[in-house]
């Protein structure tokens, strides 16, 4: 259950509501008039309270749940206790994940705009924008309508950007173009120098960083992380890809579109990703190297070379996976012969 001091409570919908708007249906439709007025984990819910089993292994909290109804794998019906009310779908967790934004649907702020925020004069804002305390927005900015601009967040001279914004509380943007329906959450860093040097024997030359971050529609760029914009040419984050916490983008990276990479993650410059790649926590990338659509890189692991389409790596340096967990095995029936 949430914290009400946090989110307010939802009012309550029926079953029969609850699965249209999640694109499953009821195993039983005499449920449908069943008003659920939560949602709830398994070992948490009340007998108002809608719940999800998604997997088998956590079919001991199914067994003792409280929960008045369920959202559930059509193959797990049998883990469900007698009595429990069951919403059927062949995607639990994104049924649940609907239903629970139906209960606590994003909320926006009145339109206001904060006396200490320092808009300049040529900024363009749209309707019914939220800019915060101590927010700064430099001059020649473009911003679509409904865009929410958290305290001390600063956009810098000439960046354009999209309608259905919102910016963190302290994040910085600047040299970026982004689309509609983005979020760039606390912290968040975008389009600082790329690190080009080049080297001399009397000490580095900086190469002046001329390109731009271009983030397009529907992506998030997680708390902390940071985008460098390119050196000559763009930075690209492509529809739709969501970036976890405290990563690094370096300059002229190139991330397509859907792309899900998690915490700690670290790109190289020039490096290109392509459409629906999925990368682990702390995994690292080399410079300049083109990974394929839909490849999928585990935790920790080291990229340094090219990887083609549709494969799973992992180890440092990264190989198929297979690869890697053969020559685990092997080595470990090394150690063990010893």
């Amino acid at each position: 259950m949430a914290d009400p001091r946090f989110f307010r409570k939802p009012s309550a919908l029926s079953l029969a509501r609850v699965a249209g708007l999640v694109g499953a249906e009821l195993h039983n439709p005499a449920d449908g008039d069943f008003l659920v007025d939560d949602v709830a984990g398994l070992d948490q819910a009340s007998a108002t309270q809608l719940s999800f089993l998604d997997n088998r292994k956590y079919r001991d909290a199914m067994q003792i749940t409280k929960a008045g109804a369920c959202i559930i794998h059509p193959d797990l019906v049998d883990l469900a206790p007698q009595g429990l009310r069951l919403i059927l779908s062949k995607s639990p967790y994104k049924a649940y994940a609907l239903a629970a934004q139906a209960f606590y649907p994003a909320e926006m702020p009145a339109a206001f705009i904060a006396e200490t925020a320092r808009i300049h004069p040529t900024a363009k804002l749209g309707a019914n924008c939220v800019v915060g305390d101590f927010v700064v927005i430099g001059e020649n900015v473009e911003i679509g309508d409904n865009a929410w601009i958290e305290s001390h967040a600063v956009i810098t001279r000439g960046c354009q950007i999209g309608k259905n914004f919102r910016a963190g509380a302290h994040a910085s943007i600047s040299y970026a173009v982004i689309g509609d329906g983005v979020r760039i959450y606390p912290g968040a860093r975008i389009g600082q120098d790329g690190f080009g040097f080049a080297i001399d024997p009397t000490g580095f030359v900086k190469v002046p960083q001329l390109g731009r971050v271009v983030i397009e529609g529907y992506s998030e760029i997680g708390a902390n992380t940071t985008i460098d914009r390119g050196a000559l040419g763009d930075t690209v984050i492509g529809k739709g890809s969501w970036l976890d916490n405290l990563i690094q983008v370096a300059h002229n990276v190139k991330i397509g579109k859907g792309c899900m990479i998690a915490a700690q993650v670290g790109i190289s410059g020039s490096t290109e990703i392509g459409d629906y790649c999925a990368v682990g926590g702390q995994a690292g990338f080399a410079g300049h190297l083109k990974v394929g659509s839909m490849a999928r890189v585990a935790a920790k692991s080291g990229v340094t070379r090219d990887m083609p389409a549709k494969e799973e790596w992992m180890g440092y340096p990264a190989m198929p996976m297979k690869q890697y967990l053969r020559q685990v095995a092997t080595l470990n029936k090394l150690v063990a012969k010893k």
